[in-house]
């Protein structure tokens, strides 16, 4: 048995970072909403992750890597589906689904060691999350004629 402890380390590092910017996301779906929230948020994001970081280091070509890739968009929708609900004439949790398949990208982004994207997917995701509802529930101003 080999073990890389540079390698582990390496992935921790990654990891915790994807964790670390999908934090915000997580602490405002959290208090804000009911649903997704803490825990799934970051796991959605170092699963995600991982699971890049697995392909990178077992494939050596890029189209067994955007095979994986392809599959955990594809995943990252499903999970994303299963949090909308349809309630009377509307769909509720399309924001979760959506911030769910915002904090799988972060992942990939750090895997692939794009920490600047990463960085804008985490901070506008959550200026979006936390500044949105005001403008979403600001009463409109609508003259009837």
């Amino acid at each position: 048995m080999d073990i890389d402890l540079q390698l582990i380390w390496l992935h921790l590092y990654k990891i915790g970072i994807a964790f670390m910017l999908a934090l915000p996301i997580a602490l405002n779906r959290e208090y804000k909403a009911n649903g997704a929230g803490l825990r799934t948020f970051p796991l959605v994001a170092i699963a995600s992750c991982a699971f890049m970081l697995v392909g990178m280091d077992v494939y050596e070509s890029a189209e067994a890597e955007a095979r994986i890739m392809y599959g955990i968009i594809t995943g990252m929708g499903f999970i994303g589906g299963g949090s909308i609900i349809k309630s009377g004439g509307r769909a509720e949790g399309t924001a979760t689904a959506a911030g769910l398949w915002l904090t799988g990208a972060i992942g990939l982004s750090v895997a692939y060691t794009r920490y600047e994207i990463a960085i804008v997917l985490s901070s506008i995701g959550f200026l979006i999350f936390q500044f949105s509802g005001f403008i979403k529930n600001a009463p409109s101003h609508s003259v009837d004629t």
